[in-house]
């Protein structure tokens, strides 16, 4: 006191329109955020931007999918996202890395095995093409399969039937196959790992995921999700700390 109303009236209207213009920041950066994300995947890169439209395009459909792409690139995330966008994200989402495995084990994770079928089966076992039923079952490094594992998997993927290991009764699958790969797949080319009349079977719709090195603008959202998750700053990273993190010689 005493007290200037007209000055008050000015300092309070300036405090409100500050708040407000702090709430649309905070607004746009939230669906800015929205917009370069899909399920776990980040990116505000073309490329980036082209993977998630060819996921949203694509995940509606039965075909099976091939992803290809560097280790590291998140081929795992872009499958996962593909059952998530899906009608199938109700049902199961059944992984198995087939370059983690034997041939033999393998197979009997694939398609399951009967008490009795090789030492130390004691019991039926379902495989993962029965415990994804009417899901998604996603098969990481595909191409390092070896060649008759190969063509039991063609057969599943051309009449949907197979039977377990050891055992005669013909089982079904309706599962969507998402497989993925690091390797060169390409047909016709000498290093190509895959059956050529398998590859067109996964390969009916085909998403290729760039390496970071190509999407260098990505970083920034990259580096800021990471720091989030793991209780690091929360304001954004500054304009200034994104250009030097895109132009940094990685």
């Amino acid at each position: 006191k005493p007290i200037n109303f007209d000055e008050l009236l000015l300092v309070l209207s300036r405090a409100i329109e500050r708040r407000r213009l702090k709430q649309e920041t905070a607004g746009l950066r939230q669906r800015l955020s929205e917009r370069h994300r899909l399920a776990n995947l980040i990116g505000a890169s073309p490329a980036m931007q082209s993977v998630f439209d060819t996921v949203l395009q694509v995940a509606p459909s039965r075909a099976s999918v091939l992803i290809t792409g560097e280790s590291g690139t998140g081929k795992e995330l872009i499958a996962a996202a593909l059952h998530e966008h899906s009608p199938r994200a109700a049902q199961p989402f059944v992984k198995l890395h087939c370059a983690a495995l034997s041939e033999t084990l393998l197979e009997s994770e694939l398609f399951g095995h009967e008490r009795g079928a090789f030492t130390g089966a004691v019991a039926r076992r379902e495989g993962r093409f029965e415990l994804a039923a009417n899901g998604t079952l996603f098969l990481d490094e595909i191409a390092d399969l070896d060649l008759p594992l190969q063509t039991k998997l063609l057969r599943v993927l051309e009449d949907r039937g197979y039977e377990r290991v050891g055992g005669s009764t013909r089982l079904e699958s309706q599962a969507r196959i998402i497989s993925a790969t690091s390797r060169n797949v390409t047909p016709g080319q000498p290093s190509s790992r895959l059956r050529e009349d398998l590859y067109y079977r996964l390969a009916v719709l085909r998403i290729d995921v760039p390496p970071l090195r190509d999407r260098r603008q990505d970083i920034p959202l990259l580096v800021q999700s990471f720091l989030q998750r793991t209780g690091g700053p929360s304001r954004a990273i500054s304009e200034a700390a994104m250009d030097r993190l895109v132009d940094f010689d990685w």
